[in-house]
């Protein structure tokens, strides 16, 4: 396997150290484990704050263009 999901996880941990102060980490998903994964990590971090409870989906004018972002969800959090 090519370890994608491991490598998410990874690339969360090692955002949440690159970030500084009260900055913020935006993740876009294209499918659900990718997405619970974010969640969690998001979730259940003490150094990160969720920005918002649902994640940003894109609108139908979006979706008209780009046929490929209806499956995407952006996630953000906000290091404390």
């Amino acid at each position: 396997m090519n370890r994608e999901l491991a490598n998410l996880a990874d690339g969360l941990r090692d955002a949440t150290d690159v970030v500084r102060g009260s900055g913020k980490i935006g993740v876009i998903t294209f499918h659900s484990l990718e997405d619970r994964i974010v969640k969690t990590f998001f979730r259940d971090n003490p150094l990160l704050r969720p920005v918002t409870k649902k994640p940003i989906r894109p609108g139908n004018p979006e979706i008209r263009t780009n046929r490929r972002a209806r499956s995407a969800k952006l996630r953000i959090a906000e290091k404390l």
